[in-house]
């Protein structure tokens, strides 16, 4: 059986697509992504996955019409009753990563009621980055590096990213065609690979995410080294 990455994550793009290919207001591909969501939740743990980042959405998505944000807002306060008593049986432990003022109350107490019944979890750690922005986890750990008083390095930085408590993704997954990172995990990603389909979430099953992980398993991640380097490093760990 070939290896798995232990941290992936991916983009959920598509469901407003998804939606209108079938005539169906917008909203309803996202109630089908929470559902593409879920069976990618499940497989993942089967598959040994240790980690698995999702987009929800973004610190720009708030520029979609108002009527498309408030049925996601709905639609993820819905989900958080819906979903998290499953995902506690299932040893999910989760984490909802991103600014959480301008939230609503409601969605707040979700957030933190989920994070607490499932913080003793550890078959899969699921990070669901919610009004989350790369560019803002930088500019937030800069912040929070500054106000310590502590030298901004990489190393400092890094303790104060929003996703500190996981390695970095070892496989980024962007469905829906587009290949582009959408200001998803600028710093985390600096060493990832990159995966894009074409299909559009809803559609992004159990054969799809194999499919990446097997083109994920092909590639050679040499981390700024040469392949002679990593194949020396291979050959003198073999003999040890």
């Amino acid at each position: 059986m070939s290896p798995v990455p232990h941290h992936i994550a991916i983009v959920m793009d598509g469901n407003g697509r998804w939606a209108s290919k079938r005539f169906l207001p917008r909203v309803a591909g996202h109630k089908q992504g929470v559902d593409t969501l879920r069976r990618c939740v499940k497989t993942c743990a089967q598959r040994g996955v240790g980690v698995l980042t999702v987009f929800a959405f973004s610190s720009e998505n708030w520029n979609r019409p108002v009527e498309e944000v408030s049925g996601l807002m709905d639609l993820f306060a819905m989900a958080l009753t819906r979903e998290v008593p499953q995902l506690k049986a299932d040893g999910v432990q989760l984490h909802f990563v991103g600014e959480r003022a301008g939230l609503s109350s409601k969605v707040i107490a979700g957030i933190e009621q989920a994070e607490r019944a499932t913080a003793a979890n550890t078959r899969l750690i699921l990070n669901v980055c919610f009004n989350y922005g790369g560019r803002w986890d930088i500019v937030q750990a800069a912040a929070k590096v500054a106000a310590e008083g502590k030298p901004v390095t990489e190393l400092e930085l890094g303790r104060a990213m929003a996703l500190a408590h996981v390695p970095d993704p070892d496989l980024v997954i962007r469905t829906g065609g587009e290949q582009r990172i959408s200001n998803f995990l600028l710093w985390q990603s600096a060493y990832s690979e990159f995966y894009f389909s074409d299909k559009l979430w809803p559609e992004f099953d159990d054969a799809a995410l194999d499919a990446a992980i097997a083109v994920f398993n092909q590639r050679e991640r040499r981390f700024g080294k040469t392949s002679e380097q990593l194949a020396s490093q291979a050959a003198f760990s073999a003999e040890t």
